[in-house]
C-alpha cells in the first residue's frame, strides 16, 4: 500500500504504526512521545493536550529552565544558545575531531547541547513522557518513541504567533 503523509493520514498505515508503537512501548510499560515541529505550528499546544489526555508529563521549556537552574545560566541565554548556536557548533565535531581553537560561544553551545541530551535521556529513563522539540526524536531513538511532526502553512503559523505573542510584543510579519 502506498500512503501519502504530506497531505493526509492514511488510516490503515496510521493504525499499523500506532500498533507498532504500542507493542514496543508496552514492553517497558512506558509511553514516550516526541514532537518535532515548525515554528508557530502548534507543537507545544499538541504536547500539552496529549499530556492532559494521557496523564503523563510534557517537557518543552522546562528543559531550558532545568539547564539554567542546574548550571547557573540565565534561561534566556540557554534558550538562545540551544535554538541558535547549537547548530553552528555541529560542524566542529564532524569526524569526531574537535577543533582546538574553538571560541567560548561554541564551547558553551556544545555544553548546553550535552546537558540537554542528558536531561532528555533522564526524563525518558524515569518513565512515560512527552518531549517537544530539542531533537528528542533523535536523542531517544533507542526508546522507539512515537514521533510526531507538526507543520502548518505560513498564514496559520503567522496567525498563531500573533495570537500567542506576549503582551506588548508587536513583531512584524517579516520578523516572525
Amino acid at each position: 500500500m502506498n500512503c501519502q503523509w504530506k497531505h493526509k493520514l492514511c488510516p490503515s498505515q496510521n493504525y499499523i504504526q500506532t500498533k507498532k508503537m504500542e507493542e514496543k512501548q508496552m514492553e517497558n510499560n512506558k509511553i514516550i512521545i516526541t514532537i518535532s515541529r515548525e515554528f508557530g505550528s502548534g507543537g507545544r499546544e499538541l504536547g500539552k493536550r496529549l499530556s492532559d489526555t494521557f496523564g503523563i508529563p510534557c517537557y518543552d521549556k522546562e528543559i531550558i529552565a532545568l539547564i539554567a537552574k542546574e548550571d547557573g545560566f540565565d534561561e534566556n541565554y540557554v534558550a538562545h544558545m540551544s535554538e541558535k548556536k547549537i547548530q553552528s557548533a555541529y560542524p566542529l565535531t564532524i569526524g569526531h575531531q574537535f577543533i582546538t581553537a574553538m571560541n567560548h560561544e561554541a564551547e558553551q553551545a556544545i555544553k548546553i547541547a550535552i546537558r540537554q541530551r542528558k536531561i532528555i535521556e533522564r526524563f525518558a529513563a524515569q518513565g512515560s513522557c512527552i518531549i517537544v522539540g530539542r531533537s528528542a526524536d533523535v536523542i531517544l531513538e533507542k526508546y522507539s518513541p512515537f514521533n510526531i511532526f507538526v507543520y502548518a502553512n505560513r498564514e496559520v503559523k503567522l496567525q498563531r504567533c500573533k495570537a500567542y505573542a506576549p503582551v506588548g510584543e508587536n513583531l512584524t510579519t517579516a520578523e516572525l
